[in-house]
């Protein structure tokens, strides 16, 4: 008979919370938890795919070590504890050498993430950096700007929602669960979704109004709609005098930046912009304006991220049912919070970052997450010091990071490389010593802290032995932390012994989440009284329009508006993006997934392509001021505006054994250029114009 082990699935990086069906330590089928309200048995086709992974013959079965040049792919097997000892030698070396500060480590945030910044902390080193920079630094910035909480605090009511604005976040291809079904359930009962993006995506086809606006011109629209909220005081008078400072100073600004001016900018009516504005203040504060979770496209993402949250502000939808909220934790419900071990004391760490996060390069960047973006300058350069060794845990930099040629000629700089990994990825393949991590069904992880108006805790409980010779990464850092003399960091022997240190201070012990694999720590949805409880971190206490933290930085709160050119003839704007088959760069291989959509394509409209001689279906060459690229294969058609073309994230495998990607479609990180909003933090992966030829 079949048990059932509640977990929390790692396909994404959503988390959804799962029950695994195990037979004879092996997973039957996996499901999402009946018990979370928007899951409710529901899971997406990765989260399935979970099955296939657990049983792939094609991930790192044991740890390796290199033996020719970097990228070779050749490797002789290794025991543990030789792979240990030869990437703790090294690092010793390393540190001994030229300090701590010369070792980067780099992830995909995750429940384990106290664990390997404490680790960082303990060699010394300031260089923890995360992937969500190169995602959303830009909209955290924005948040930090107006109101003091970063964008994780910040959550979305969709169930209660009356009408939704999304700006290319193409929610029901980039998929969440939960947050899709509770939109479903909120537009069958008369809630409206507007979808604005150059390309028709899945979520366009769900919406009850389309526009396909000019690439780049966003920040026009918007400018434009707080233009009309402003001067037919369409806004949320009550909350906006009580919540909101600076609001002269934003009516005057936006006074130049009519309809009709963004009209000729965006190729969206006057007329239709206005509609929009009265519309969604019918149904305020019940208004979404979806603020992005890839912000990551143009060089001024920071203003157009604020535009939105400014919106939400105006329409008193910033703590409201059926708008947007700020997370609560366990401290809302009088707990104590959960433990980390990165809360331990360290020895004083005085260099700086690498990466100039929150600092020069970026000064109210969040430096929690810091800059990836900057590792080839860094290294190259030695600025601000030489960086001598990278740890890679689940972070693809020649994927994930512009120009990644570049990137590539940096990381053979570096003394080390190690990638702690469940795929042969592209880091991995260029490692010097691979440290094979389990897969989330093969491993128990700490214990999720989920905040939110109804704060819980859920567990990822281990769900089947390891096919393979793997280890989980909480325990392949404590084994070489413990090497190199640092033990004392890690007073942990198994998961158990975390989860009893998280939970030391919460009133709820481990057999709590028996029954459904969460701790709700409350029933009751908790939103702070919009009067007189809101509980800004600004210093003002108020959601600043004016904003000290970028007028503290010399950054302008209100920047004139840059008009974006029509791209020169013959060129595109290079737009990247998502499908809900696929997470980022990781699931390419995966024997299901790969099935589902085993190669990008480029959207082209039909115009420019009958100018070029591309036809639909036929391979196209792409070329960047970067060079060229390899092959993709053409989609011809009229969803996608004319002066950009379109492309999947994560293609263009250069490893062999990854034998179902390999070689199929096209990396567009080896196209786009390393351009940064300064201000916000992300790269501008949008921002990149290429030319195409048919391929003879």
């Amino acid at each position: 008979m079949a048990n059932k082990v509640y977990s929390i699935c790692f396909m994404c990086t959503v988390r959804c919370p799962i029950e695994v069906l195990v037979a004879n330590d092996d997973v039957v089928w996996i499901q999402g938890s009946r018990h979370v309200a928007g899951i409710e048995g529901a899971l997406c086709a990765k989260g399935s795919a979970g099955l296939a992974l657990l049983h792939d013959h094609e991930r790192p079965q044991y740890p390796m070590i290199r033996t020719g040049p970097r990228g070779a792919g050749q490797w002789r097997r290794a025991s543990w504890e030789e792979a240990l000892d030869y990437a703790a030698d090294k690092l010793r070396e390393i540190i001994q050498e030229h300090g701590g500060q010369s070792v980067v480590f780099g992830e995909r945030t995750n429940l384990n993430t106290h664990i390997s910044k404490t680790f960082m902390k303990a060699i010394g080193s300031p260089n923890h950096f995360t992937h969500d920079a190169l995602c959303k630094g830009s909209v955290n910035t924005a948040f930090r700007s107006l109101t003091g909480h970063a964008d994780p605090q910040v959550g979305i009511d969709y169930a209660n929602t009356r009408h939704i604005v999304m700006y290319g976040r193409n929610l029901f291809e980039a998929l969440e669960i939960a947050p899709i079904n509770n939109l479903l359930k909120a537009m069958e009962k008369g809630a409206k979704l507007t979808y604005i993006d150059p390309r028709v995506s899945v979520t366009a086809t769900k919406a009850d109004r389309y526009w396909m606006i000019r690439p780049g011109t966003d920040l026009a629209l918007n400018y434009a709609l707080i233009h009309t909220v402003l001067k037919e005081r369409l806004y949320d008078a009550e909350y906006v005098n009580r919540w909101v400072s600076g609001l002269a100073e934003l009516q005057a600004f936006v006074e130049p930046y009519t309809p009709e001016w963004a009209e000729k900018e965006t190729g969206i009516p006057a007329a239709e912009i206005v509609a929009l504005a009265r519309e969604t203040a019918e149904v305020k504060p019940k208004v979404v304006f979806h603020y992005g979770y890839r912000g990551a496209h143009h060089a001024n993402e920071i203003y157009l991220r604020r535009s939105l949250i400014i919106l939400n502000a105006l329409m008193g939808s910033i703590e409201a049912q059926g708008g947007l909220f700020f997370k609560k934790g366990a401290a809302a419900v009088g707990r104590g919070d959960i433990g980390k071990y990165v809360s331990q004391e360290f020895p004083k760490i005085s260099a700086p970052r690498f990466d100039g996060s929150g600092a020069e390069v970026f000064p109210i960047a969040d430096s929690s997450h810091g800059n990836p973006q900057m590792l080839a300058y860094a290294i190259m350069h030695e600025d601000p010091y030489p960086i001598k060794a990278l740890i890679a845990n689940r972070f693809e930099p020649l994927q994930s990071i512009p120009d990644s040629a570049a990137v590539r000629r940096a990381l053979d700089k570096l003394d080390l490389i190690v990638a702690i990994e469940v795929n042969y990825s592209e880091i991995a393949w260029y490692a010097d010593v691979i440290l094979p991590e389990s897969i989330y069904l093969e491993r128990a992880d700490s214990i999720q802290m989920v905040s939110g108006l109804r704060p819980s805790l859920r567990i990822r409980q281990q769900a089947v032995s390891p096919r393979y010779d793997t280890k989980p990464a909480w325990l392949i850092l404590k084994e070489i932390a413990q090497r190199l003399d640092l033990g004392q960091y890690f007073p942990y022997e198994t998961i158990e012994d975390i989860w009893n240190f998280q939970l030391k201070d919460m009133g709820v012990k481990i057999e709590d989440f028996d029954a459904k694999g969460f701790v709700s720590l409350t029933d009751k949805a908790i939103l702070w009284d919009r009067k007189d409880g809101i509980k800004f971190k600004t210093p003002s206490g108020k959601i600043e329009l004016v904003s000290s933290l970028m007028e503290n930085a010399g950054f302008p709160s209100f920047p004139e508006y840059q008009p974006v050119a029509v791209p020169p003839e013959g060129h595109f704007r290079m737009m990247v993006g998502r499908c809900a088959a696929h997470t980022h760069v990781s699931t390419q291989n995966n024997v299901l997934l790969s099935e589902l959509v085993p190669e990008n394509e480029l959207w082209i409209n039909p115009g420019p392509a009958g100018k070029l001689g591309i036809k639909d279906g036929a391979y196209v060459e792409l070329a960047s001021p970067l060079g060229t690229n390899g092959r993709i294969k053409a989609k011809v058609t009229e969803f996608i505006h004319p002066e950009a073309v379109f492309m999947l994230h994560g293609f263009g495998k250069t490893v062999p054994v990854q034998t179902r990607c390999y070689q199929k479609g096209a990396s567009d990180a080896l196209l786009q250029e390393n351009v940064s909003d300064k201000v916000g933090g992300s790269p501008a992966l949008d921002e990149t114009l290429v030319q195409i030829r048919p391929v003879k």
